[in-house]
């Protein structure tokens, strides 16, 4: 490691008022459009303060480093609301959400939809500070976007096998959980710590208003290209398709398969690399154990909730045919849906796949189930339909 990256430290997460002021001395704002997401982060808060967490101090200023994030989202994304009042009246028609388990290939696949020239998605530092897109050739300009850009280029000297595992930057099309946050959900949350009290809260939650300002926020972002069809994904969408597609009635989605022992086991990983140091407690079984029953849930949840639906709303993609044909399996979902597959589409996609077989996107990754306390036979178990 490099040394002038500095370890960042505190003696505890704080109190969830603590936080909330915090956010509000950043931010100098304080309207929060309500107490939507107060329930969700004061739990969160708490478990994170409990000894299930076994926060160090390195992993008590991460952790409230990401809970003040989604206070500053809620703060900026509100005052970016009443700056840009017509921005309730941008359509939303057919967005595509894909989701699937972690490690499924959504990562890849959202990045070719995405390069079609008239698809929009929330580029990393949006999902951060939602703001109406501004073109493209001002972004260098903008302090807020370059700073994000410095932090993930320290990020990826800090954390090189994180990279390997996920590479991002600020102008990376990424996942929409940050903006399912600013209600206090997120099972981003028990993707990075033990938090059984939080696990146990969100189980019971209605996610219909967590989806409603996921739409504002689309609407907000796109107000300048409100003619560009969104591409989106994230896999906790499968926890909650009833609350997606109440919001969403016309939405399109895209599920993709792999063999879930290798799913878990590749999630497990991430989720220790991306918290390594953070806790005492959550490490080996315990990212096991919590990993597993997180996306089984999710898992069951979304088969239970899919049939309810139209099914030409749907498509399923297998990660081994994105491997050996990423160029015919996009076009099999443009033709599913019924989308226009131009010339331009087809040489974006073409391109992006050129690039991801190269350079520092091309991923990177290995692991083991029996590190996190697993056994095939117990993911299969958990998977069984």
């Amino acid at each position: 490691m490099s040394d002038n990256i500095m370890v960042r430290e505190r003696p505890d997460v704080g109190s969830y008022e603590d936080i909330v002021a915090a956010a509000v001395r950043t931010t100098g704002m304080s309207d929060f459009g309500g107490t939507a997401h107060e329930e969700g982060l004061r739990v969160l808060t708490e478990d994170l303060s409990s000894p299930e967490a076994g926060l160090t101090p390195r992993g008590s200023y991460f952790q409230r480093s990401e809970v003040k994030s989604a206070l500053v989202g809620v703060l900026l994304t509100q005052a970016q609301f009443a700056a840009h009042p017509e921005h309730r009246a941008v359509p939303i028609e057919r967005p595509i959400f894909l989701m699937g388990l972690p490690r499924t290939g959504t990562t890849a696949l959202h990045r070719y939809l995405h390069a079609d020239p008239s698809a929009q998605g929330l580029e990393m530092w949006l999902t951060q500070y939602p703001q109406p897109r501004p073109p493209r050739d001002t972004w260098e300009s903008d302090p807020i976007f370059n700073a994000m850009q410095q932090a993930f280029s320290a990020h990826h000297v800090e954390s090189p096998e994180f990279m390997g595992i996920h590479y991002m930057d600020a102008t990376t099309v990424e996942e929409c959980w940050r903006l399912l946050r600013q209600t206090g959900k997120s099972n981003s949350y028990e993707s990075l710590a033990n938090v059984p009290r939080y696990t146990e809260w969100l189980a019971g939650q209605d996610w219909t208003d967590a989806y409603a300002r996921h739409k504002q926020n689309l609407q907000l972002v796109g107000l300048n290209d409100a003619d560009k069809r969104w591409v989106l994904k994230n896999p906790s969408h499968m926890t909650a398709l009833d609350a997606l597609m109440t919001v969403y009635p016309d939405a399109l989605i895209v599920y993709t398969h792999r063999d879930p022992v290798v799913c878990i086991a590749s999630s497990c990983s991430l989720s220790a690399e991306t918290t390594l140091g953070h806790s005492t407690t959550y490490v080996g079984d315990v990212i096991g154990r919590t990993q597993l029953d997180l996306w089984a849930r999710a898992y069951h949840a979304f088969h239970d909730a899919r049939p309810k639906y139209d099914q030409s709303q749907f498509v399923d993609v297998a990660f081994k045919d994105l491997v050996s044909d990423p160029l015919g399996t996009v076009r099999g979902v443009y033709e599913r849906f019924a989308l226009d597959w131009t010339p331009e589409a087809e040489q974006a996609v073409t391109e992006i796949d050129r690039e991801s077989r190269s350079g520092s996107a091309k991923p990177s990754h290995k692991y083991d189930l029996a590190d996190y306390g697993l056994t095939e036979t117990d993911v299969r178990k958990a998977f069984d339909r």
